[in-house]
C-alpha cells in the first residue's frame, strides 16, 4: 500500500481561474502541489476538440500546464476518457432517452473527481486532492461536514452531495473561505497567470454549441421517435419530435401554436408522450426523492424540517423531509415550487450545512 504524505495534494486543474487559484492558495499554505488535467473529451476531430470549452477541450490542457509551470509544480495529464464516457456521457444521453433532465456536473464530481482522482492521488502518495469548488469542509465532533461557501452567489455544494466521509477525510477545498469570485481572479492577475480573465464555462462540457438535442440523437437515433403532445386528460395537441427536446417548465422551442402560453408539465416515456399545461400546472409542493445520500447519516432523523433546492440556480426553500424506504426520501415544501424536474437533484440544508441529496423520481402532487 503506498504511504500517503499530509502535505502532498493533487489539484485538479480544470484550465480555469479557479482550479489555478486553488493550486497557488495551498502551494502558499505549505502543502506540496501535484497538477492533474483530466483528459475526458470524447471521440472527435482534432479541430472539433480544439474548438470545444470548458475542462473538456485540448486548450484547458494547456491552460493548466501554463498555470502549473508559472508555480512551479509537477504537472500531468491524465486519461480518465474510458470512465468519463460510461459514468457522465452514457448517464446523460441514457437519462434524457428516459425522458429525464440529467445533471452531468454531479455525475462527474462523484464519479471523476472524488472517486477516480482521489484514487489516482492515493497512488501518487497525495494524502488529499483538492478542486478548485466554491464550498467548506469542515470537522466537527468527529464528522466531516459540507458548508456554503462564504461567495454566496458563486456556492457550489449543490453539486457537491455524493461526498461520503472517507473522501471528504481526503478532500481541500480553498476557494470557499473566499467571499468573491472577483478576490479570485484579482489574485491570479496579480500572478500574472493567463487564466485569470478566462470566462467562466457556462455550457455542458462534451457537448457541442451546447445543442444536447443533436449531441443525444448521434449516439442513440433510434430512440428518437416522434410523438403527440397532449393535455393533462391525455387530448392530443399536437405533434412534438422526440421526447429528449424537452423538459419540465419550458416553453420556448415547443413548435405549436394553442393561442396562449403553454408549458411542459410532465413527460411521459412509456407513451412517447410530452403533457402541456397552463403556467399554473408547472407548480407543485411535494416530490419524491431516490438514490438519496447523506453526508452525516446520524444527523438525519424520520421527518425533518430543513431547506431543500431543486435545481443549481434556484433558491433554498422551506420544506419537511421525511425518509422512505429503499433509500428514498418525501420532500413537502412550505410553498409551491416551479418546475419539478425528474432527473435533477434535490439538495437538502441545514442553514448553511449540506445535508445531503438525491435524485428526483417525480412531482407527488
Amino acid at each position: 500500500m503506498t504511504l500517503l504524505d499530509k502535505k502532498k495534494v493533487v489539484v485538479g486543474m480544470s484550465g480555469g481561474v479557479d482550479s489555478s487559484v486553488a493550486a497557488y492558495v495551498l502551494q502558499k499554505q505549505g502543502y506540496e502541489v501535484i497538477g492533474v488535467t483530466m483528459q475526458v473529451w470524447p471521440d472527435m476531430e482534432e479541430e472539433e476538440v480544439e474548438r470545444v470549452g470548458g475542462c473538456c477541450g485540448l486548450s484547458a490542457v494547456d491552460d493548466a500546464r501554463r498555470v502549473a509551470d508559472k508555480l512551479g509544480i509537477p504537472f500531468y495529464v491524465m486519461n480518465f476518457k474510458e470512465i468519463f464516457e460510461k459514468k457522465v456521457i452514457d448517464y446523460f444521453v441514457d437519462e434524457y432517452v428516459k425522458g429525464r433532465t440529467p445533471n452531468p456536473c454531479i455525475a462527474c464530481n462523484k464519479f471523476m473527481k472524488f472517486e477516480e482522482l482521489l484514487r489516482r492521488a492515493h497512488n501518487l502518495g497525495a494524502y488529499y486532492v483538492a478542486t478548485g469548488h466554491y464550498a467548506k469542509i469542515s470537522y466537527e465532533n468527529n464528522e466531516y461536514k459540507i458548508k456554503r461557501s462564504n461567495a454566496v452567489a458563486k456556492d457550489q455544494t449543490y453539486a457537491l452531495y455524493n461526498f461520503t466521509q472517507e473522501q471528504l477525510k481526503h478532500t481541500l477545498m480553498p476557494l470557499g473561505e473566499f467571499s468573491s469570485k472577483d478576490e479570485v481572479r484579482k489574485i491570479a492577475a496579480e500572478l500574472g497567470l493567463e487564466t485569470a480573465a478566462k470566462p467562466d464555462s457556462q455550457e455542458i462540457c462534451f457537448v457541442k454549441d451546447n445543442d444536447y438535442g443533436n449531441f443525444i440523437s448521434k449516439r442513440k437515433p433510434n430512440k428518437i421517435v416522434p410523438g403527440n403532445f397532449v393535455d393533462k386528460d391525455g387530448n392530443i395537441l399536437g405533434k412534438h419530435h422526440g421526447i429528449i427536446y424537452y423538459t419540465i417548465g419550458q416553453r420556448k422551442g415547443l413548435g405549436i401554436a394553442l393561442g396562449k402560453p403553454m408549458y411542459v408539465v410532465d413527460i411521459i416515456p412509456k407513451k412517447n408522450q410530452v403533457v402541456l399545461g397552463e403556467n399554473e400546472e408547472v407548480f407543485g409542493k411535494e416530490l419524491l426523492v431516490e438514490d438519496v445520500n447523506f453526508i452525516v447519516p446520524s444527523q438525519i432523523s424520520p421527518k425533518m424540517n430543513i431547506k431543500a433546492q431543486i435545481r443549481y440556480n434556484a433558491k433554498p426553500s422551506e420544506a419537511t423531509l421525511y425518509v422512505e424506504e429503499n433509500n428514498q426520501v418525501r420532500i413537502i415544501f412550505e410553498k409551491p415550487q416551479r418546475a419539478i424536474t425528474p432527473g435533477q437533484a434535490a439538495v437538502f440544508y441545514n442553514g448553511d450545512e449540506l445535508l445531503g441529496g438525491g435524485t428526483i423520481v417525480r412531482k407527488v402532487i
